[in-house]
């Protein structure tokens, strides 16, 4: 690791249990913290192509919350890896959700489109809570309703 530059260093030697650093939440009261997350890159696991999305975090702390430097660190970590979408913003969801415990978490990942698909992954605490889909109502333009 001695040709890396100061940045990709931080980057390769980021250990989330050691390195994801929380903070006291002061406030006495309920309050949302957004963040905008543009500039996420991972590799697809199963062509090697790269993939990009913006990552929009929204919560409602309890007792702590992120430092935003290492959020950021957190979230470049995955620069080099091959993940997939799914798995990637899944993976977000459940360290934020593990490490602050707040009150409400939503994690949604924007891709790039790539051969013509876009997708939107988005994992929300008011989800898995419910555990349950009525997928009845959601509509697609120029498809069929789910049954």
């Amino acid at each position: 690791m001695e040709n890396l530059k100061y940045g990709e260093k931080i980057i390769a030697e980021f250990d989330i249990d050691k390195d994801f650093e929380i903070w006291p939440n002061s406030a006495n009261k309920d309050y949302a913290i957004k963040i905008t997350l543009p500039e996420f890159a991972c590799f697809c696991p199963r062509s090697g192509y790269p993939d990009f999305a913006t990552i929009y975090l929204t919560y409602v702390p309890d007792k702590f919350v992120v430092e935003l430097k290492a959020l950021k660190l957190y979230i470049n970590s995955f620069l080099n890896r091959h993940i997939s979408h799914e798995s990637s913003i899944n993976e977000i969801y459940d360290t934020l959700d593990n490490k602050l415990k707040p009150k409400y978490l939503r994690v949604v990942g924007d891709f790039n489109p790539r051969g013509n698909v876009h997708t939107i992954i988005e994992v929300d605490s008011n989800m898995i809570k419910e555990q349950k889909y009525d997928t009845s109502s959601i509509v697609f333009e120029n498809t069929r309703k789910f049954n």
